[in-house]
């Protein structure tokens, strides 16, 4: 683990895997409407492994850019994210220390953002459904960028909100395309163990560390 003697100004949130442990639930309303409704034959593994970015940037990596027409995917999409939902609802929680870790920093006068490749629609579900918005100073999903992770447009855009260099964000995340944006954006990262192996990472020299949650005391160090 990486440790540096490094004071961000501001956080930047992943949403998926890295504020909730959810993306299992994306993965199987992915897998059962590519498996089920669209008749495809793919593994639930290659199905995780294209989940990143914008709905309908997973479709066309799966299908091509010409299989659905927009209403098609828009359609799709709202579905996913309804299927999701449902699913998910019951198990809805922070990832264990979000909670205090917010309120800290938030004493601390540290800038919070979330800057995830998530519809409004989802992320308006997490953070009305736990009731932590109060905490946010900008919030950036995928209807706010033309481009989706890993360009860095969705943290860039983050840090631009809230009034601070790019620099002096640390951003948290849990998929290697995520810490990729965060690299492009020249920041740096920590990586949240929920999705990925801590092997799938290898390479990225903007890590600093890695944790299971947010009681880990690496974290007291950003603060």
């Amino acid at each position: 683990m990486q440790i540096l003697d490094f004071k961000p100004k501001a956080f930047i949130f992943d949403l998926n895997g890295t504020m909730i442990n959810d993306m299992e639930y994306h993965t199987r309303a992915w897998h059962k409407i590519i498996n089920e409704d669209l008749k495809e034959n793919l593994s639930y593994e290659l199905v995780k492994k294209e989940m990143y970015g914008k709905n309908h940037e997973v479709l066309e990596r799966i299908f091509g850019k010409n299989r659905f027409t927009r209403e098609e995917i828009q359609t799709l999409s709202i579905d996913k994210e309804k299927r999701y939902q449902e699913a998910y609802f019951s198990k809805l929680a922070l990832i264990e220390g979000l909670d205090k870790f917010l309120e800290t920093a938030k004493q601390h006068e540290i800038l919070m953002a979330i800057g995830s490749a998530a519809i409004s629609f989802n992320i308006n579900f997490v953070i009305d459904g736990l009731k932590i918005r109060n905490y946010f100073d900008a919030i950036v999903s995928a209807d706010d960028v033309r481009i989706s992770k890993p360009h860095a447009e969705t943290f860039l855009k983050s840090a631009e909100q809230l009034g601070v260099k790019p620099a002096d964000c640390l951003v948290f995340e849990d998929a290697p395309k995520g810490v990729e944006s965060a690299l492009n954006a020249g920041m740096k990262c920590i990586v949240l163990t929920t999705t990925h192996d801590v092997k799938e990472f290898d390479g990225y020299l903007n890590i600093l560390g890695f944790i299971d949650n947010f009681k880990n005391p690496i974290l007291k160090t950003f603060l």
